[in-house]
């Protein structure tokens, strides 16, 4: 099955309730985004190639005229098309007894929390995986755990968020960085995995690189070890443990942002 989103922006907001949606059910889904769509021309052609290969239709517009336009395009063309925002928008304006302003581009504008993301985001590409320990103290948030556990992709998906992070490897039989030990233990989140699953994704982690497999990256009593060693360093140090296992990045993300705003009072 394939989903498209249509939107006047980057197709985030969309593609994180189809995302959250989908995964309700066992069927395979690919979604492919149609973003900065603000001319009808542009709306048509969505709906034209969503036509073609019988693809259900999401769209997150805001300005009226485009609206009609979709809606009418696909109504022609048999394209099951669903409005995001347009009933939303509606109970807002009704409760607020308020006219919207129907200006695509808000979300994403040049605001200060736009350039606060933009900040958020290259802190954390230069403090991946252990780099620039030394100013780690400016962070948010910093993840620590075993190779494989997810920590720079939580870290993108934070900074997009405009949370600064970084991210710290826990080596078997190396002490973390002192840098990370000094930390305040509020900002330090242990990422913990089910060594069964963790040593899954390695060996195709090593499949997918064509790399030869090596016994304790993969064997299960090291992997399991490895993994009681860093519960051990997390609750020495208080730092919280989040246990990823079977989670999508979106649901761990969304369980750390809770965990450090319950934390900071924000």
């Amino acid at each position: 099955m394939q989903v498209f989103v249509v939107s006047d922006g980057t197709g985030d907001t969309g593609t994180a309730i189809v995302r959250a949606a989908m995964l309700q059910f066992r069927s395979s889904w690919k979604i492919r985004v149609f973003g900065e769509v603000r001319r009808p021309a542009e709306a048509k052609r969505a709906v034209v190639r969503a036509a073609e290969v019988n693809a259900l239709l999401v769209f997150s517009l805001v300005e009226h005229n485009m609206v009609e336009v979709l809606k009418r395009e696909a109504q022609q063309r048999g394209v099951v098309a669903l409005d995001l925002l347009g009933p939303l928008i509606a109970k807002v304006a009704q409760h607020l007894q308020a006219e919207p302003k129907h200006q695509p581009g808000l979300l994403h504008g040049m605001s200060d929390d736009y350039f606060s993301r933009i900040d958020a985001v290259e802190f954390a590409v230069n403090h991946d995986d252990g780099a620039n320990v030394h100013t780690l103290y400016d962070a948010d948030i910093v993840l620590t755990g075993v190779s494989r556990t997810s920590k720079t992709p939580l870290s993108m998906y934070l900074a997009q968020r405009g949370y600064k992070t970084g991210n710290v490897p826990l080596v078997p039989r190396v002490d973390p960085p002192r840098e990370l030990l000094d930390l305040d233990s509020e900002r330090v989140f242990g990422l913990l995995i089910d060594a069964s699953e963790l040593m899954t994704i390695r060996q195709a982690r090593l499949r997918a690189i064509r790399a030869s497999p090596t016994s304790e990256y993969t064997d299960i009593a090291a992997v399991t070890e490895e993994v009681e060693g860093a519960r051990m360093i997390c609750r020495r140090n208080g730092w919280r443990i989040v246990d990823v296992t079977g989670k999508a990045v979106e649901e761990n993300a969304a369980r750390l942002m809770e965990f450090y705003e319950l934390r900071h009072g924000s």
